[in-house]
């Protein structure tokens, strides 16, 4: 299979180039003639990377969950800046900049396709759902090492509260979405503050 003259690796254009449309269409809305249009590459390309447009959204998910993977590392990872506390306090407020710096349109791609997509395909909900308990698995590391450090107050289940924080992080970021407005955000980052007590 030829690559796309314009670029060397054409799946990935084709990842990148269906990303930004379901950014601002939604996964079903999309239809394959509008992605290969808009990605310059034939048919048959498309479907020498991808059985069927399902396939395409679990390989597009699962690179978003790998790459948020990475990035989560390093943001909480021993060689960032500042105590376990503030690296986690850093990635949250990032939820915030993201809303603040972007068009309404341009989210999360897990909250842009949660509720869309998890009663519309289970090999994509499973995808999802492995993604967001990597996610909630990390920030349960996290929060033990902070605790372990000194940097956070002990906290008799850590894991729960990661997976309490990340649900009102994914619920307000939704509502925030509706209300085009990023002060339900603004409101959470402050309670999570809260909720992540230093150490007395």
């Amino acid at each position: 299979m030829s690559r796309h003259p314009l670029y060397p690796d054409t799946q990935a254009h084709i990842l990148d180039t269906g990303e930004m449309l379901i950014q601002h269409r939604g996964f079903t809305a999309l239809g394959l003639s509008e992605l290969l249009r808009e990605a310059g590459v034939p048919k048959g390309s498309f479907y020498h990377y991808f059985k069927s447009k399902e396939d395409f959204g679990v390989a597009l998910l699962s690179r978003y969950f790998t790459d948020y993977d990475d990035q989560l590392q390093l943001g909480l990872g021993e060689n960032a800046p500042g105590n376990q506390r503030e690296r986690l306090l850093a990635y949250f407020a990032r939820w915030v900049e993201r809303a603040e710096s972007h068009d309404h349109s341009n989210t999360c791609l897990a909250v842009k396709l949660s509720a869309e997509v998890s009663d519309l395909s289970e090999p994509m909900r499973e995808v999802l759902k492995r993604g967001m308990d990597q996610v909630i698995a990390r920030l349960a590391h996290a929060i033990q090492a902070g605790i372990a450090e000194g940097s956070l107050a002990a906290h008799p289940q850590p894991a729960e509260l990661a997976e309490s924080l990340y649900a009102n992080w994914l619920g307000m970021a939704l509502l925030s979405k509706v209300a085009r407005n990023s002060t339900p955000l603004r409101r959470l980052l402050a309670e999570t503050a809260h909720r992540l007590q230093p150490e007395p």
